[in-house]
Parts: structure tokens; sequence; C-alpha cells
């Protein structure tokens, strides 16, 4: 239970709390199959990341890539480790901190001052807190989780209670009209959590063998257990955020994003005293994640550049560049990072899946191999189209992404599904006769 609650609490943080609630305000009436879609990638496919390190019994994200080849490992443990480190989602926890609990009571012109001096005592109070890694469990698992699930179910039990419509919701937006469960799906992606979960994976696994779980079964079956209690966790209340959501048209305006939903909710329905319930809640949510990724991505570096700093120096570092990071606005970081997003999800998911399927052929190098490349070459594309409005409009980009449009699905997002079985099938055949040559 503490392990799962530990797990939650590292999975848990800003876009798990500001993209079901925006999602919801958009999705109208579509809402329950969005949410579904939401759920499927944004906790089915990390509950799947964290199974996958039990299941191929990897030592970590750079054992298990390594199947492909050690550079592309390299490359791609780096990227992941960076992303929802201090590139990306580091710095995302605190800006949502800022903008959601305590924006509301600052008045714009000290914003940019206000901000920095938030995110100075955000950020040290994470790296505080992640210098002293055999901790994690017990300050995650046993004391901040816990009372995150206290305060968040205080703000939605006050929401749906003054619901007076449980039918009523919102017009559904363009973006959610057409295909709304592959909107939702490719809206989890958001989360980062089944990227996250490569990432943080390694850290769940030594909380077990600190439990005193040693063998390859007993580590997947915790992982099992403690993945179910997360699970669980995850879906009641992303369902619970996304219908806040779909109902909060009816004493809110739609928002520019979840952070500003969630902060007109609060006020809403509550006044000044909502605002520092939601204060509270989004604070210690986007901690305890903040203290996990710190510690993880260090613990990264650490084992792919042993001779290089240790472990305190690079929690160090990426929190000053977190913290100089999380002074972009909130919006700008989410448009920077969904074009990095939508290139290493498909990676990760191939990746994933690949290594259940490992039993089924052997776990040939040539599967993994050529299903990746496939992938690859497809999920450029899906990267490109999701550039910023100034690069993606530019006439070579568009040169690029008309050739892509000959993809089935790319149009939803999905482009890489379709070159992923081609690889796969390839990569099956290859195999297929690399064994038969081996045996004549």
């Amino acid at each position: 239970m503490f392990v799962g609650s530990m797990l939650f609490g590292l999975f848990f943080g800003a876009g798990n709390l500001i993209f079901p609630v925006h999602m919801g305000q958009q999705a109208g009436s579509n809402i329950l199959l969005v949410t579904l879609g939401f759920v499927l990638t944004g906790v089915g496919l990390p509950f799947l990341g964290i199974m996958a390190l039990g299941v191929s019994k990897s030592a970590g994200l750079f054992d298990l890539a390594s199947r492909i080849s050690p550079s592309y490992a390299l490359v791609l443990t780096v990227l992941l480790a960076l992303t929802v480190g201090p590139a990306f989602a580091l710095p995302r926890l605190g800006s949502v901190s800022y903008e959601i609990g305590l924006a509301p009571f600052i008045s714009p012109q000290h914003g940019t001052l206000a901000l920095f001096i938030f995110s100075v005592i955000f950020y040290a109070l994470s790296l505080v807190f992640s210098l002293k890694p055999g901790k994690i469990l017990l300050w995650i698992g046993k004391v901040l989780n816990p009372l995150f699930l206290v305060f968040l179910a205080v703000l939605i039990g006050v929401a749906f209670y003054h619901v007076s419509n449980f039918s009523s919701f919102g017009p559904v937006q363009s973006d959610y009209a057409s295909a709304p469960f592959v909107r939702g799906f490719t809206q989890g992606y958001n989360t980062m959590d089944a990227l996250g979960a490569l990432v943080v994976g390694i850290v769940v696994i030594d909380a077990l063998r600190s439990l005193g779980l040693k063998t390859p079964s007993e580590i997947t079956c915790g992982l099992l257990k403690s993945g179910i209690v997360a699970v669980l966790l995850m879906c009641i209340i992303y369902f619970c955020l996304s219908y806040m959501g779909a109902y909060s048209l009816a004493y809110v305006p739609l928002s520019a994003n979840g952070g500003i939903a969630l902060a007109q909710i609060a006020k809403g329905l509550l006044g000044t005293g909502g605002g520092i319930l939601l204060a509270i809640i989004v604070t210690i949510a986007c901690l305890k994640t903040s203290i996990g990724l710190t510690s993880s991505c260090a613990n990264i570096f650490v084992h792919l550049f042993p001779h290089s700093v240790g472990y305190k120096t690079y929690t160090l570092i990426f929190s000053l560049i977190s913290l100089a990071m999380s002074n972009i606005s909130l919006t700008q970081i989410i448009i920077l990072a969904v074009p990095l997003l939508m290139f290493l999800y498909p990676l990760c998911m191939t990746l994933i899946l690949l290594s259940f399927l490992a039993p089924c052929f052997q776990n040939a190098r040539s599967v993994y191999v050529v299903t990746t490349l496939f992938t690859v070459v497809a999920a450029f594309g899906d990267a490109l189209n999701n550039l910023p409005p100034a690069l993606h409009d530019s006439a070579g980009v568009q040169g690029i992404l008309a050739l892509y449009h000959q993809l089935p699905f790319f149009a939803i997002g999905m482009g890489w599904t379709t070159p992923a079985l081609v690889g796969f099938g390839i990569g099956l055949v290859v195999a297929f006769f690399s064994r038969r040559t081996q045996r004549a």
C-alpha cells in the first residue's frame, strides 16, 4: 500500500491536475469517451511501463532500451530523463504551483518577482528532500501523498455537491467534436507519466527491495500489487477531475489552460478559502513529484556517467535548471513540450509493448531494431505536426508534412501506429529467417 501510494505520488503532479480539468471543459457531452482515452495513456501506459521493467528483468530504462542498441539506449535515456526532468516536467511543477496556488493573491505588477521567489523556495525544498533518496518512500508514500489525497477529496466533494444538474455540460469544442476517444488518448501524453514510468521505475524497484523483496518474481509481483493501488487512485481522480471541469462551465468561463481553470473553480466555489485550499493541494502534489523526479534523474545520470559528478551535484544542477525554466509561462512550457512528447511517446510505447511480447519472438534483436526504426521515422512526423504555428506553417515543414499525411491516422496524431506494425512484421520475418540460417 505504501509503495503504491509512493508510485501514485511520483506520477500525480502538475499535468495530472491541470490537463483533465481543462480537457473536461472542452469535451462537453463527449466527456466519457475523452476521459476513457485519456485514462488509457495517462494510467494504462504508466502501469505497463512499470511492469515492463519487472517482466523484462531490466535494471532500468537503459538496460531495457539496450536491446535495440547501447547507443540508442543512451540517447533515449538522456532525452527521456531531461524531458521528465529539468527541461519540461520539473519546471512545469514550479510553474503550476505558483500559477494556481499563489498567483491569484499577487497583483500582476509583482508577478515576475513573486514567481521567482516562490520558485527559489519550491526547488530548495525539493532539493533538500531529494538529497536523501532512501527517505523517498517515507516522505512521499507515507506523508505527502496521504495529505494530498485528503485535501483533494475535500475540493472534489465540494465541487460535486454544488452541481445542480449532472447532465448539464458545456458545448463540445471543435478539437473534441470528432474522434473524441483518440483526442483524449493523445491528451494523455501531456501527463508525461508513461515516460516518467520508465524513469522512476527503478526508484520503485529499490523501494520494494528495501522491504525485503529480492528475486525477480517477487519484485514483479510487488510491482503488480503496488501498481494496482496507484492505477485505482489515478482512475478515480482523473474521472472526478475531468467531470468537475465539464460541469464547471456553469459558473466559470472556458479557460486558457487547466491551471487557470482550477483556480477559477476553487474561487467560484469557496471564495478565498478555495484559493488557499487549492494552493495547498497543488503545492503538495507538485512538491512530491518534484522530489521523485529530481532523485530519479540524478540517479540515471550517475549510472550513465559514473565518472562525472556525483548524485548530490546532479540534484543541485537539475534544481537550478528547473528554477530557471519555471520562470517561463506555464502555457509556453506546454507548447514547447508537445512536439518532443509526440516524438518520444511512440518510442516508449513500442518499447514497452515489445518487452511484453518478447517471449513470442524469443527476444530477437531484429524485431526490436526494425520496429523502432519504423517508429522513429513516423514519430518524427508527429513531432513536426505539433510544432508551434510559426514553425509548423513554414514552407519546408509543410512540404515534409505533405508526405506524412499519406500515413493512416496521421491527422489524429496516431500516424506512427501503422509503420510500427509494419516494422514489427518485418522484424518477425527477419528473425524467422535468421533462426533458420543458424540452424542450417
